[in-house]
């Protein structure tokens, strides 16, 4: 099926270079500029991706992206914000709002491609979050007095399959920490157990993770989505 996403930015001139440049990539692309229909939509029509400018008359990008994630079809949607502004704290406060990546202004062929790279990923694989990387790293699971450790399968901006010599029922609440290379802490997020698949192996959900450690996350995890993806 063709790949759908949802442009939504007051200018109109944005939203045309977007869909053509889209559109030359194969995508169906829909557009808007009034972001108070967009907030309509999104509750009634599913997307592959949706990408938000961040600075609009209300709902803003921040408010439209705390609305999908509150729930609905495009509660597991990935999330693009298109911004000017790269400054520390509107990044922090988009990705708290559930923005999965930011795309730049001003926006050319070259760094929307990367990003659309990103997310191609998390498109095709039915109703993941994000694009499953196989890596290994060093896994620490906490459970009330249980404590696991292991490795890492494959590993996503919102979870991972880990092999444990043991593993915890479906739904239990855990706490993870990801080592994801020599230097540095470990990334610490919250989560459910999502599945169980044999006796060793099980998927986690990461739905509570601080901005700090998510971007850390993703830093260590888009080079190697890119990789996947084909080039432009």
């Amino acid at each position: 099926m063709q790949t759908k996403v949802l442009v939504v930015d007051d200018e109109s001139a944005l939203c045309e270079l977007m869909e053509a440049v889209l559109s030359s990539a194969g995508i169906l692309v829909n557009t808007l500029t009034d972001s108070r229909a967009a907030a309509v939509r999104l509750q009634k029509e599913k997307f592959d991706a949706v990408f938000l400018d961040i600075r609009m008359p209300a709902p803003d990008g921040f408010e439209l992206s705390r609305q999908v994630r509150a729930g609905g079809f495009n509660q597991k949607t990935p999330i693009v914000m298109m911004t000017a502004d790269n400054n520390p704290a509107a990044l922090r406060h988009g990705f708290e709002a559930g923005a999965s990546f930011f795309l730049f202004k001003p926006i050319d062929r070259g760094r929307l491609m990367r990003v659309l790279r990103a997310t191609q990923g998390s498109i095709q694989r039915e109703k993941r979050r994000f694009q499953r990387v196989e890596v290994r790293c060093k896994v620490i699971i906490y459970s009330d007095k249980t404590k696991l450790e292991g490795t890492t399968l494959d590993l996503s901006l919102g979870g991972l399959l880990a092999l444990t010599t043991v593993v915890l029922p479906a739904g239990s609440r855990v706490e993870v920490h990801l080592t994801l290379g020599p230097d540095g802490p470990p990334v610490r997020g919250v989560g459910k157990v999502a599945r169980v698949l044999g006796e060793d192996r099980m998927g986690i959900e990461l739905d509570q993770i601080s901005t700090a450690h998510s971007e850390r996350l993703q830093e260590f995890l888009l080079p190697l989505i890119t990789q996947l993806c084909p080039k432009d």
